[in-house]
């Protein structure tokens, strides 16, 4: 990584440390987990060696803010989509990385500070700056301003592959389309693109054209709506992953001939059920009390009474109104019981009714609960293959659409690390937005890091047919990497007359290292 970066923005005869080595320290410094902001950078290093880390003659007065914002400042103005790229096509090439599946996906990251636009960006500058605004806050903190983080990972091992940062009032809906289109171009990529329901919509499926995709379909379309509440029991069938049942029906949705897949989970059904009492219980008791308001209201005539009973039905959604009558009330001028012969000064009219839930609709939400739908384009699979499908046409089946769907949850949880309170980079503090895009990249780059070491140890492990204790001392051969680095927080470096020792090694580190291969042993002097 540090070559690639030194030969995408050159080298300084007279710099003290290269780029590539300060973006080396910022990622170690993002990897810490110790909440050592940049701007506590120089300190953070003191009590490391970094002439063992780094590189000889680099010390911690070197790793001052105004190196690391020039080297920021120059990120910027390469182009920070390229030079992740550049760096992303290398760790492919060097880890093996299957490039098969791409999942895409965004995030908000919110940042302290107003952020006034440049109006000048640079002549030299390889991008546009971002727009630090206001907008969707998925962290919830809409006072905030943000920017947002496009992220692209391979399905093996959730490995980075695309980085773009852009406005913090991105539509994704409007941009995933034309980014996947980006991504394959740069990657001449031929395999399934996965994606939330962000990209689904009629423009863009046709937008997407001939590149194949998997995507959710929003409940919000009618024809998917009804199709949820529509399709028959009989048509599902158990998924190969356990608490899941799955139809498949093909339709055309803008003009693009699909493969939809209906999913029943279990799990998701329990909790769709319990959300739906909840809210049928609040909506039987606030339409209970409008139904007694209502009763309490004089009418002047029957007519009037009834056209009440009318519209305050048109506002139910799951209730019935039954047992309907219109009651008369006469009313006298004086107290007491009135003569049987005197007449009422003035009628009212007043309703009478009780509130039950529909039965029709309280069955529409059962049946509802749990399902979704996924579309994908790739009509060929093993059940039901195209005559004319080409000998490498790609084939897929309801189950592993389903599986692919499911990984989507390894870019979510690249995004929880990046969040974490304890990096560096949950709290954005720069001056500029260039700076921000480029920090966003050293965020990019911390997690490519982190995701390429954790799916080494765990590919050695099973090759091995060996596991590691993790945090609760039970066995286990899908360890996180974080627990390893938390592993390793008291191992310390020390020199005596002259020669370096490794203090605090244990059998058991030694052990974990040996899964990680040489590059990771030498720096504790064990080959």
């Amino acid at each position: 990584m540090v070559e690639t970066i030194n030969e995408c923005l050159g080298q300084d005869p007279h710099e003290q440390i290269s780029a590539g080595i300060a973006v080396k320290a910022m990622i170690l410094n993002g990897l810490g987990f110790v909440s050592a902001p940049l701007y506590l950078f120089e300190q953070f290093f003191e009590s490391k060696a970094t002439e063992h880390l780094l590189g000889s003659d680099v010390l911690p007065q070197y790793l001052n803010d105004d190196r690391l914002g020039r080297v920021l400042d120059r990120l910027y103005q390469t182009g920070i989509t390229s030079v992740f790229l550049a760096i992303c096509l290398e760790a492919v090439k060097r880890f093996d990385v299957s490039c098969e599946r791409a999942h895409l996906d965004a995030t908000s990251m919110s940042v302290s500070g107003d952020y006034v636009q440049s109006t000048d960006t640079g002549s030299l500058a390889a991008t546009v700056p971002i727009q630090v605004c206001h907008g969707y806050s998925r962290d919830h903190r809409p006072d905030l301003k943000q920017f947002v983080m496009n992220l692209v990972c391979w399905g093996d091992g959730d490995i980075p592959a695309f980085l773009e940062l852009a406005d913090g009032n991105q539509s994704d809906k409007a941009r995933f389309a034309g980014l996947l289109g980006e991504f394959q171009q740069q990657w001449e990529f031929e395999g399934v693109h996965v994606a939330d329901s962000a990209l689904y919509s009629a423009d863009n499926v046709q937008q997407l054209g001939s590149l194949r995709w998997i995507s959710r379909v929003p409940l919000t379309l009618a024809q998917a709506n009804a199709l949820i509440e529509d399709i028959d029991d009989s048509a599902f069938r158990p998924s190969q992953r356990d608490g899941y049942r799955i139809a498949e029906v093909c339709c055309t949705y803008g003009d693009v001939q699909q493969r939809w897949i209906v999913v029943e989970s279990s799990h998701r059904q329990a909790s769709d059920l319990k959300q739906w009492e909840k809210r049928c219980a609040k909506s039987t008791q606030r339409k209970q009390t409008e139904l007694d308001r209502l009763s309490h209201q004089p009418f002047a005539c029957e007519a009037d009474a009834q056209k009440a009973v009318e519209r305050f039905e048109k506002t139910l959604n799951y209730h019935l109104i039954t047992d309907s009558n219109i009651v008369k009330q006469a009313h006298y001028g004086h107290p007491g019981r009135p003569a049987k012969t005197a007449p009422p000064t003035s009628v009212s009219y007043h309703v009478q009714a009780t509130l039950t839930l529909d039965p029709e609709a309280d069955a529409l939400q059962r049946r509802r609960a749990g399902r979704f739908i996924l579309a994908t384009n790739v009509l060929a699979s093993p059940e039901i293959p195209l005559e004319e499908a080409d000998t490498d046409s790609i084939h897929l089946s309801t189950d592993e659409i389903l599986s692919e769907y499911k990984a989507q949850q390894g870019t979510e949880r690249g995004f929880r690390f990046l969040k974490d309170p304890l990096f560096f980079t949950s709290s954005v503090f720069l001056k500029s937005p260039e700076r921000i895009m480029a920090l966003g990249m050293i965020m990019g780059l911390c997690l490519l890091v982190y995701n390429l070491g954790q799916r080494q140890l765990r590919n050695a492990l099973k090759v091995a047919h060996e596991t590691l204790p993790n945090q609760l001392g039970k066995l286990t051969e899908t360890p996180t990497l974080r627990w390893v680095f938390q592993c390793f927080m008291a191992i310390h470096m020390v020199s005596i007359n002259g020669q370096q020792q490794i203090v605090n090694l244990t059998e058991n580190h030694r052990n974990i290292l040996r899964f990680l291969g040489s590059a990771s042993q030498a720096y504790y002097l064990l080959c």
